[in-house]
């Protein structure tokens, strides 16, 4: 083949002006992305000011960015985990980490490097969540309900790192959180360490260093929570806030919750207390710099003034707004709450409230209150149920990438107090769970949360859904449940058919019993009232308070 000749008939001026065109062209080109980056810097919001002392994180933060180490996914928002590895790295005598479930390696490596130097570190867990999940059997992954097989999949997909569809034992070992503890015998204990089956939940979400750094956060230590799931490649994990605190004084108010349920420690003694065991403590203030901190640990027993519970002190900071109050919330079912709002709201205090979307209209959900409106069951209608006479449109839910969730459980008041912590806004929590709530008085604080909430409104949907709205007219209701009815108003549950969420609302029932009650059947469906007292942890008094409410 002879060589390819290129012409060369083409006239010189030709050449000068298509010369001429490329190059502004390109200029064009150079200045038409300059103004997109442009456009992107401007739309990206400044980081704001941290105060010295407080430092307050989110996953979903706009003005921040950091790659995954997971999935490699670069993406916006503050590396929670990352704030927590740092933390734990600084301890040179001890590490306490309370937390409700711990599936990230890096986390557990931390542990164990300090553990390794010779720092004291003790971990509690949940005991739903204490067990590897490369323990379980085939026949025990065939009973995993589909919410548990999505987590144990989930799992696998963390461990299984050359994809190959397989767990060898090198990656188990690099990736089971509670393997790594395990082989390096980092002390652990769960809330059966009282000899129970558990308490309520064992819901905290706090680590202490060196008896001076506290980290509080919404965020369970998982994929799901903080980085987001490998099911689904939008997602960036469930919307979560970390608060990171200097100060000796609030470490010792966390250390001394922490020995409570410590006791002496795994194969002691039951002496470790959990839940209402645990003795009652009124809310305890500290000043940590210019933050003025209440801190208090829940549960308390529904026989105290409800003044006196966590849900009392956030109903003590709610009623102190005199301009605005901001919500962002998992789940919101604590109607004195609700009824302090509306007296806010009566007093032209604006109150904006955004709620999860698999809480947010529930029969229970004082998001419907909010806007004025009441779902029923058969037209029965939740106790003490008071939907708002002067309805707010101002309510709604957040949009989120698929597979998330808003994990919040913060509010703001007049844009200078911030309610936080691991405390839902509900019953189980306030009586039953093991949680820690803070309200931190400081606007600068509290502006990290503002802006939190600002970014999740800009896009929310707001009112009543036309779903729910259809729901409401398809009951045909005569009239609402304005005033206290009787407890017996409520459609059965059916104990063989009912979904977690459904058993979970269940007066004193709560997220533990009802995976305990899903297990049960499972094995042997339910034939009968009496057949509840083969769950654990349930007795005749529960299942008395039980009778009107299930069936099977």
């Amino acid at each position: 083949m002879g060589k390819i000749q290129y012409s060369s008939d083409i006239p010189s001026s030709s050449v000068r002006l298509l010369s001429v065109c490329v190059s502004h062209l390109l200029i064009l080109l150079s200045v038409s992305l300059t103004a997109c980056r442009s456009v992107q810097s401007q739309q990206k919001p400044k980081p704001l000011p941290q105060d010295p002392f407080t430092e307050v994180y989110f996953n979903h933060r706009e003005s921040a960015e950091y790659q995954e180490p997971y999935r490699l996914q670069k993406r916006q928002g503050d590396d929670l985990e990352a704030k927590i590895v740092a933390a734990i790295a600084t301890a040179q005598s001890t590490v306490d980490v309370a937390i409700q479930e711990l599936r990230l390696p890096k986390i557990a490596q931390a542990l164990v490097e300090r553990h390794n130097a010779g720092v004291k570190v003790r971990v509690i867990l949940e005991n739903n969540y204490s067990r590897p999940w490369s323990s379980l059997t085939a026949a025990e992954i065939e009973k995993l309900t589909q919410r548990e097989r999505d987590r144990y999949q989930e799992f696998r997909a963390l461990v299984d790192r050359d994809r190959d569809g397989k767990m060898t034992r090198d990656e188990i070992n690099q990736g089971d959180t509670l393997v790594i503890l395990n082989q390096a015998r980092v002390p652990w204990i769960d809330d059966t360490a009282d000899g129970s089956a558990g308490s309520g939940l064992m819901h905290h979400k706090f680590v202490v260093v060196d008896q001076r750094i506290v980290v509080v956060t919404s965020a369970n230590f998982t994929t799901s929570d903080i980085h987001g799931d490998f099911a689904s490649p939008s997602s960036i994990g469930n919307a979560n806030n970390l608060l990171k605190i200097d100060s000796p004084e609030l470490a010792k108010l966390f250390t001394e919750e922490f020995d409570l349920m410590w006791g002496d420690g795994p194969g002691g003694q039951l002496d470790s207390q959990f839940g209402l065991n645990k003795p009652l403590r009124s809310p305890q203030h500290v000043q940590v710099g210019n933050t003025y901190i209440s801190v208090q640990f829940s549960p308390t027993s529904p026989t105290i003034p409800w003044n006196r519970s966590t849900n009392g002190l956030i109903g003590q900071a709610l009623s102190t707004a005199t301009s605005s109050v901001d919500l962002a919330l998992f789940v919101f079912s604590e109607q004195r709450l609700a009824n302090i709002l509306e007296t806010s709201h009566q007093q032209s205090v604006k109150i904006r409230a955004l709620i999860d979307p698999s809480f947010a209209f529930r029969t229970y959900s004082e998001a419907l209150d909010m806007m004025g409106v009441a779902l029923s069951d058969n037209c029965q209608y939740e106790k003490n149920n008071r939907p708002w006479q002067n309805a707010i449109a101002t309510v709604g839910t957040p949009q989120l990438p698929q597979g998330d969730s808003l994990h919040h459980k913060f509010g703001v008041v007049d844009k200078r107090i911030a309610i936080a912590g691991s405390h839902n806004w509900s019953a189980a929590a306030n009586e039953k769970n093991d949680e820690a709530l803070l309200i931190l008085q400081n606007s600068t604080v509290a502006a990290h949360y503002v802006q939190e909430f600002e970014r999740l409104y800009a896009t929310a949907q707001l009112g009543v859904p036309v779903s729910v709205q259809t729901k409401i007219k398809e009951q045909q209701c005569v009239h609402h449940a304005t005033t206290p009815v009787d407890t017996k108003a409520y459609d059965k549950v059916n104990l063989n058919t009912a979904s977690l969420e459904e058993l979970t609302a269940l007066p004193g029932v709560g997220e533990k019993l009802a995976q305990r009650i899903i297990t049960a059947r499972q094995e042997k469906p339910f034939t009968s009232l009496a057949d509840l007292e083969r769950v654990s942890g349930i007795g005749k008094k529960l299942v008395t308070q039980l009778s009107d409410r299930v069936t099977w």
